[in-house]
């Protein structure tokens, strides 16, 4: 099974790297970084890179499709040769996935509509302008899309995709080798949990600001 998790300028690096340690270690799977080139592709942080050792054009049909999101996800919103590689890698993918603003990227290719879908929660209403039903599940599966919440969520959507193909032992094993137990030091990660005026601040400086 090939697994293709799609890079671009300025993506969050834990997006692609949550899925790669969880979901990449299905049995005999094929994971590769792809782009529109190849070679290093920095985060959204300027000082990570993570390397597309083949181009989006390289890699047509990958069986599981993974799309990040990060600030560099804005300027892909137009960008016709990775939008119209999602929708032809989508005709014969088994699953399509994102985390965080990759559902973005996902709708803006019209693989969304009328799907429920969740996104970054600062994103998770510009879902809908793309015909798609925001929810703010951390985990959603609609058919075989499935998309992740802001960032880390990534590891929860690798490892429930990972025990659906799987089965929920092999999951368990990845998990468990991980060593993924959050024990989180604050109650600050939804917006329903962390302190208001934290959640005022990003919603004013965000990109995603609805009018």
């Amino acid at each position: 099974m090939q697994i293709a998790i799609v890079l671009f300028d300025r993506f969050t690096a834990l997006d692609a790297v949550g899925p790669y340690e969880t979901l990449g270690r299905l049995p005999d799977a094929d994971t590769v970084f792809v782009a529109e080139r190849t070679g290093p592709v920095r985060s959204d942080t300027g000082r990570l890179a993570l390397t597309a050792d083949r181009s989006l054009a390289e890699v047509p049909n990958p069986d599981i499709v993974v799309v990040p999101g990060g600030p560099g996800q804005s300027a892909q919103m137009d960008n016709r040769v990775l939008l119209d590689w999602l929708r032809d890698a989508d005709g014969t993918s088994v699953w399509t996935t994102s985390v965080c603003t990759g559902s973005l990227l996902l709708a803006a290719a019209g693989l969304l509509d009328g799907r429920r879908a969740t996104s970054h929660w600062l994103a998770l209403g510009h879902l809908e302008r793309f015909g798609a039903e925001p929810t703010g599940e951390r985990v959603v599966f609609d058919g075989k899309y499935v998309t992740a919440a802001g960032v880390s969520a990534g590891i929860d959507m690798g490892l429930t995709l990972l025990g659906r193909i799987a089965g929920d032992e092999h999951a368990q094993a990845v998990q468990l080798l991980t060593e993924y137990d959050p024990q989180p030091p604050y109650e600050a990660g939804s917006p329903e949990k962390a302190p208001a005026h934290l959640v005022a601040e990003f919603r004013s400086k965000s990109r995603f600001i609805l009018t």
